[in-house]
């Protein structure tokens, strides 16, 4: 088994993200100053120094803060690993730049599966048309701030 990285003995100025998708890698070792991610414990802002953490992401918007520019990006799920040595892994199964999501599209997905819900007789039609609803409402509070 490999050594955890050494905590450094001083705070960095920036943090460094790694963003990856399972077919793309968004940041690779991007300095910033702040990422806020969607955990499933609420939102939660990651600093330089933070405490080492992993947290498993909800549908929600990720941050990514440098200096006056923040880019968004709407996430469905995933998990975030924050490490000693200032380094953030974040993993997501998909997401998409928030100024790409279509309001009429995001409406009307959430109206399907809003009627879907309504009408699923068995245990797997109520789980998959929740998830859904899920997505869709957070997607819908993505674009609506």
């Amino acid at each position: 088994m490999t050594p955890r990285p050494a905590t450094p003995s001083a705070i960095p100025s920036k943090l460094t993200v790694n963003f990856v998708l399972p077919y793309a890698s968004e940041l690779s070792a991007k300095e910033v100053d702040m990422v806020i991610v969607p955990a499933t414990t609420g939102q939660m802002g990651v600093l330089p120094g933070h405490v080492p953490t992993i947290a498993e992401l909800k549908p929600g918007i990720l941050s990514v803060h440098e200096g006056n520019d923040v880019t968004k990006y709407f996430l469905s799920s995933g998990f975030a690993l924050i490490h000693a040595n200032s380094v953030a892994d974040i993993i997501a199964v998909e997401a998409v730049p928030v100024d790409r999501l279509d309001p009429a599209l995001v409406q009307k997905g959430l109206a399907d599966f809003t009627q879907k819900l309504g009408s699923a007789t068995t245990d797997l039609e109520k789980a998959e048309a929740q998830i859904g609803v899920d997505v869709h409402s957070a997607m819908n509070s993505a674009i609506t701030g």
